[in-house]
């Protein structure tokens, strides 16, 4: 044994170095199957008993796992026997078996232990979208932390169970058979694209006008401005596509995934639009060169125009052709395409270095110095400006988002895009400089095409072309056909061999208009797989391997065909240079964004990028799309505010981590920080909710009426005390904060949900009074529905619910308490809200329907339980309720929607009977600010004395003026003391009557001991020292009952009573009282700190 490495065994040695979970068989169990797994030791180091014992152990890695880092002693042996078991045995020959009988999936030791805590692996962070098999999860904390009495895995399957060896082997074999998709490197896929689409016509037709107009200087200068503006983009596009793995959809994925599904969402629409449209705009570039060359040799089919859409439409469908063959075609055809186009370029460089004596006459002299400095500065001609020539120009800069847009295509876009865009952008730029000086410093701006202009002895000439022998000064009338500013052909002259500069022409609108007809649909595509808007969805299918979008290419394929047959496009080319500034605009900014919001998940991994310089190119961006057009610029913007207003009212059901999130954190972060140094001010008062309403949906009206008031003014905060006999399941918890969360985002009330698990009310209600909020958002009110069933339950949960006020007075809240007659609590109430999911509903006599047995289904839901959760998980049933409900809940339901509607006409009745500060006086007006309660008028009650009743009405119509509170009528009550009538008394007297302690009828010993046992007692003494208090609030019921029977809620200041003297019974006697048969009431106590001022 000495040379033997130690394997892992159940002895008492091994179980002290690490938990295991020893499950014995049954002494029953047959050993047969299992015989095979486990020979019998032969060195004698372990008992014959062991082999009985199986550990219960969870792993988390396939297979593969063995080939990075099963120790070499280490072999794997399938077991036959199938038991819910991993066994571990020793042979006696120093190696250790590791065999998992149940799914015959593979584990492996960590560090060499036997433990399922993982080792960091890259599979742990792919997302779940990865494709089948391929995905790891690694052990939740709780399957490691959890005591082992537990059952690990409560909510399903386990959380790093992975699909079984036979499975995993039907998916490869799948895989295989249908064939890997095409991928692309860099330079095919991103360079090549880039330099074929930013190549365009302009280089070859316009290049040599630009020069003309703007001189070899300002068009070197037009050059770097725009490539400025092309290289800050790019280096934005890098910084963005480092950022993560990027998927298909180019620019619409960069900007979404950055900024939001708001820009992205807008942004991605118009994005491919522009490219479907830039097919017929290129095609019908194509299209008329073809139709010049037929013209010159009389060859027209028709007229120009028709041949034009002839043309146009036939090249379209082969392009379609080439397009739904697949990418490897596609690409294909770009190769070609460029190898025509770099010949074509290099036949005009030769062909600058080829002068003949034949082409003098038509400008073209070779290079020579008095060209050169002739054409280095501008002569601007029919009123073009630099603006105006740049303006021109720049679409030729466009097209380095070509390979971005393919992303998904790409092998490595992350590597890909930052690469072959920056590339193509520096030799492009390197290119259009060499043709600018070349044409410039070998062609004169005007030309005769004459052999016979030569410099005559009695002419004065003293321009560039006079010095090489030829008077071209009559140009200077205009007419002239040949030169710089004359000829847009002027490259074809200059060129080599110049048909190939025609097939140049052809290669560059050819090779733009695939690139765009291709990125159309892929941007499309990946737009509609986000159903950002939900009519579009149609067109996310994919097909084959490569996942095609050919429903997008066929709708590419009619947009662009469509104008192509308007063969009109001088109105909608501007607009399209624009939608694809914007783009470029936004990525910048979106670089900017995520660097200014510092959050942690901003971390490229190419790091030449600088937040300043995005932001620069995002405002250059803005400004050249004005330059290039105005009014074309003011309709993409209008363009781009409509979609994103429409997606932010649809708000899309998604979270990409953007970093608008990040930066409203900061922000909020920050101003929540900036209020802590700032003392509250009365003018700022705001009454800032706690409202114990248990699970959101078990009292909607306490929620809704306290969100009419306090929605978009101030802090609401839902808490919910869970009172529970069993242990605390605080994953259970976190699982309910969601989805009730979820609900109040859903039913659209502004507020946050706070769970707390507590032994009584009381205690929960301390924990969420103190620690609830943060800096100055913390809550100064509670709000407690009435205890409306107090008489019937257990009077120690009517000691907690008094002292909670208690307490909230002691911490110097607010208390604002709601009663309605019919009750609040609907949450025993079947089928009432689509939110609760079977085992979460108390039981009732149903009709069960199985309908799914995935309770992962259920935490992805809005719903939100109304009663404490099982732990253990069950199948989603729906209940078919036999019974109708009765006429009492029917009219629960009804009262619990009652604040969801508007109120109408009517009053709000605000018996102002002390002074609390002003909160009993603030909440109605609040409430009348709302549209719901805007046509309710504020009718004010006070107390007062009969011979001062018109005195005191004008002293409290001063101070609501002054407060600028709208009231309709100030009622004062001079009949407050006034004696209740009899058998409002007698009724007093029969509620109180089991809650009395009657301490005469027994010895003072009992009566002391009773006293604090039941501390909620009302002791003879407390009657009749409370006698007048208990007389108002019998009496207060009756005037609420004469004055405000109709009114539309009451809101009333609610009485005090002394802690420790005042007995809870007594208490809950006066608010119930004070409070019964009346419509909706709401009980208010301010903290007695003034909350209304009337100084500015």
């Amino acid at each position: 044994m000495s040379g033997q490495k130690p394997s892992l065994r159940s002895d008492d040695s091994a179980q002290s170095r690490f938990q295991v979970d020893v499950v014995m068989e049954a002494s029953s169990a047959a050993p047969g199957p299992a015989a095979p797994s486990a020979p019998a030791s032969t060195d004698g180091s372990r008992p014959p008993e062991e082999s009985k014992g199986r550990f219960r152990v969870v792993g988390f890695m396939d297979s593969g796992a063995m080939d990075i880092g099963l120790p070499p002693d280490v072999s794997h042996e399938p077991d036959t026997a199938k038991s819910d078991s991993v066994s571990l045995h020793s042979t006696g020959t120093g190696h250790t078996h590791i065999s998992d009988s149940h799914s015959n999936t593979y584990y492996m030791r960590t560090f060499g232990h036997n433990t399922i805590d993982a080792v960091p692996n890259i599979d742990f962070y792919r997302q779940t979208a990865a494709p089948f098999g391929e995905k790891l999860t690694r052990p939740s904390l709780s399957e490691l932390h959890d005591e082992l009495d537990k059952e690990p895995f409560e909510d399903g399957l386990a959380n790093g169970e992975e699909p079984s060896a036979a499975e995993e082997a039907a998916a490869l074999a799948a895989k295989e058979a249908k064939g890997g998709s095409v991928k692309f490197g860099w330079v095919k896929g991103v360079l090549i694209r880039c330099m074929l689409n930013i190549w365009g016509v302009m280089l070859f037709i316009r290049m040599s006008w630009i020069v003309g107009q703007a001189g070899i200087g300002l068009t070197i200068g037009i050059i770097l401005m725009a490539t400025v503006v092309t290289t800050i983009t790019g280096l934005s596009t890098s910084a963005i596509a480092t950022n993560g793995f990027v998927r298909g959809g180019g620019a619409y994925y960069l900007i979404s995934r950055s900024l939001g599904p708001e820009f992205g969402g807008s942004i991605g629409l118009i994005f491919a639009f522009a490219n479907a449209v830039a097919v017929a705009m290129y095609v019908v570039g194509f299209a008329e060169t073809v139709v010049e060359l037929l013209n010159d040799v009389d060859a027209l089919m028709t007229d120009e125009l028709n041949d034009i859409r002839i043309v146009g439409t036939l090249t379209i469908i082969l392009l379609l052709g080439i397009s739904v063959a697949g990418m490897e075609w596609e690409a294909k055809a770009q190769i070609v395409l460029l190898v025509i186009l770099l010949a074509a370029i290099v036949n005009f460089f030769f062909g600058s270095f080829m002068p003949s004596e034949s082409k003098e006459p038509k400008g073209f002299f070779g290079y020579r110095t008095a060209i050169l400095l002739e054409n280095f500065g501008p002569e601007f001609r029919d009123g073009e400006t630099f603006f105006s020539v740049f303006a021109i120009f720049f679409p030729a800069a466009t097209g380095i988002l070509a390979g971005a847009n393919i992303s998904g295509d790409l092998t490595d876009p992350q590597s890909a895009i930052p690469k072959g865009t920056l590339l193509a952008i520096l030799i492009t730029g390197l290119t259009y400089v060499a043709v600018a000086i070349s044409t410039g410093s070998c062609i004169v701006r005007d030309a005769t095409g004459d052999h016979n202009d030569t410099v005559s002895p009695t002419v004065n000439c003293t321009d560039a072309a006079c010095t090489l022998g030829y008077d071209f000064s009559i140009c200077k009338e205009g007419g002239c056909p040949f030169g710089l500013m004359n000829d847009f052909q002027v490259m074809s002259l200059v060129s080599a061999f110049g048909p190939l500069i025609t097939a140049g022409i052809f290669s560059a609108t050819l090779s733009s208009a695939l690139a765009s007809l291709v990125s159309a649909p892929k941007v499309f595509q990946a737009l509609c797989k986000d159903n950002i808007y939900p009519g579009l969805s149609v067109f996310a299918k994919g097909y084959g391997r490569n996942n095609e979008p050919l429903r997008g290419y066929v709708l590419t394929f009619c947009i662009g065909l469509a104008f192509i047959l308007i063969a009109e496009l001088n109105i909608i080319a501007p607009i399209i240079s624009n939608f694809f500034l914007a783009s470029y605009a936004l990525i910048n900014f979106s670089v900017f964004h995520a660097s200014l919001a510092s959050s942690p998940g901003w971390r490229p991994s190419f790091k030449y990028y600088n937040m300043w310089v995005s932001l620069a190119g995002a405002i250059l961006c803005c400004v050249v799309m004005f330059v290039i057009n105005w009014w074309a610029a003011l309709v993409t913007l209008l363009i781009v505010l409509a979609l994103y207003i429409y997606v932010s009212y649809k708000k899309p059901d998604v979270n990409w981590g953007s970093s608008t999130q990040a930066l409203i954190y900061n922000q909020a972060l920050t101003h929540c920080l900036n209020l802590t140094g700032v003392e509250d001010h009365v003018k700022n008062f705001r009454p800032q909710c706690l409202v114990l309403a248990g699970y959101p949906n078990a009292r909607p009206a306490l929620l809704q009426l306290v969100n009419s008031f306090t929605k978009n003014v101030s802090l609401m905060v839902s808490g919910h005390v869970r009172t529970v006999s069993r242990r605390s399941n605080f994953r259970e918890l976190y699982q309910d904060y969601a989805r009730c969360q979820r609900y109040l985002n859903k039913k659209r009330i502004k507020a946050f949900y706070a769970p707390v698990f507590s032994d009584n009310l009381r205690h929960g209600a301390q924990l969420l009074l103190q620690a609830v909020g943060l800096g100055r958002l913390k809550p100064n009110t509670l709000v407690m529905g009435f205890k409306n069933n107090w008489s019937d339950g257990n009077m120690r949960d009517v000691e907690n619910y008094i002292n909670t006020i208690h307490d909230a007075f002691d911490l110097l809240f607010g208390v604002v308490i709601l009663r309605l007659q019919e009750g609040l609590d609907i949450s025993h109430i079947q089928g009432q809200d689509e939110l609760l999911s079977s085992h979460e509903k108390p039981p009732v006599i149903t009709k069960d329907v199985l309908i799914s047995v995935i309770p992962a289904k259920d935490s992805d839901s809005d719903s939100c339980p109304s009663k404490t959760t099982s732990n253990q998980s069950s199948p989603l049933i729906t209940r078919e309720t036999k019974s109708p409900l009765s006429l009492t809940d029917q009219r629960l339901l009804e009262s619990s929607q009652q604040f969801k509607k508007k109120q109408g006409k009517g009053t709000i009745d605000v018996w102002w009977l002390f002074d609390d500060g002003g909160l009993t006086l603030l909440i109605p007006y609040l409430l009348t600010n709302r549209s719901k309660w805007g046509d309710c008028r504020i009718r004010v009650f006070i107390g007062g004395k009969i011979n001062r009743i018109d005195h005191d009405r004008r002293a409290m119509a001063t101070l609501l003026s002054r407060f600028r509170i709208d009231f309709s009528d100030i009622n004062v009550l001079g009949d407050i003391n006034t004696k209740p009538k009899k058998h409002n008394k007698l009724t007093f007297k029969e509620l109180i009557e089991p809650y009395r302690l009657k301490e005469d009828d027994m010895e003072q010993e009992a009566a002391e001991r009773l006293k604090a046992q039941e501390p909620w007692r009302i002791t003879d003494n407390e009657l009749e020292l409370y006698k007048a208090k208990t007389n108002r609030q019998i009496r207060l019921n009756e005037l609420l009952k004469e004055h405000s029977s109709t009114a539309k809620l009451i809101v009333m200041s609610m009485p005090l009573a002394r802690k420790g003297t005042v007995s809870s019974a007594l208490y809950m006697c006066w608010l119930e009282t004070l409070s019964k048969d009346l419509p909706p009431l709401l009980l208010v106590r301010g903290n007695h700190q003034s909350v209304l001022t009337f100084y500015s």
